[in-house]
């Protein structure tokens, strides 16, 4: 099934996903309907996910795009960390443990966008769009995604790629894999800053399941090729928001 063959399948079957989130240890309500996705999208992503290509080739892409990225961008970078500092009260860096290939938990960095609160809400609750905690400035960086650049610190340290699947939290992946069948499959790869399922519009409060399907078939159908249009579509959308900022 090629990219755009797998597009038209899964535009027709996106819904919104609903959650209710609370103080730690809150349930979850999941509105996701398994029978929407044939069960060879979700069951096993197979794929080249444990190829020398994968695991050696792609790791080196990762630390060069890196490196250049946090040295090209730096000036960008310490402009953000100050207007951060000094428009909200805070840390500069937003920390939250995320989990990442084969299950490995690492502590995915972002600048801050919100008024501090304690971290045993902000591991259980789901992210949307609209909130009075998000910082004037706060709004400016989610709308052109700029608050994703500390990420590139997680690429280097080899906890994250530049393209693969969203790491999500662990309170939220254990809920997933109860109710979703295959989630874990998302996980046989190495997670990514940007990936096939956001380039397809697919982030925030969105069909989990849909993400899940975008994800194995990325997984399954990985090349370099795949990542360096994964990378072009998503410069394309922070210009294009920028723009729009």
């Amino acid at each position: 099934m090629s990219s755009t063959d797998f597009d038209q399948v899964s535009d027709n079957k996106r819904n919104r996903t609903r959650f209710s989130g609370g103080s730690a240890g809150a349930a979850v309500a999941l509105a996701v309907p398994t029978q929407e996705f044939e069960p060879l999208e979700l069951v096993s992503s197979g794929g080249p996910v444990d190829s020398f290509a994968y695991l050696t080739v792609k790791r080196a892409f990762d630390l060069a795009f890196a490196t250049c990225v946090l040295v090209l961008l730096s000036p960008v970078l310490l402009f953000i960390a100050l207007a951060v500092k000094l428009t909200s009260r805070g840390p500069v860096l937003f920390r939250q443990e995320r989990v990442g290939r084969r299950g490995g938990m690492f502590h995915m960095l972002k600048f801050r966008t919100m008024a501090v609160r304690p971290q045993s809400e902000t591991d259980t609750v789901w992210t949307v769009p609209v909130s009075d905690r998000i910082t004037p400035f706060g709004r400016f960086l989610r709308r052109t995604s700029l608050d994703e650049l500390p990420q590139f610190i997680n690429v280097l340290r080899g906890e994250m790629s530049v393209v693969g699947p969203r790491p999500e939290r662990p309170f939220f992946v254990e809920e997933f894999q109860k109710r979703i069948e295959g989630y874990s499959c998302r996980h046989d790869g190495v997670v990514g800053i940007t990936g096939w399922a956001q380039v397809n519009g697919l982030r925030g409060d969105t069909c989990i399941q849909t993400r899940v399907a975008y994800d194995v078939y990325y997984l399954r159908n990985w090349s370099l090729l795949f990542d360096a249009r994964i990378i072009c579509r998503t410069v394309l959308d922070v210009l294009r928001h920028s723009h729009n900022a």
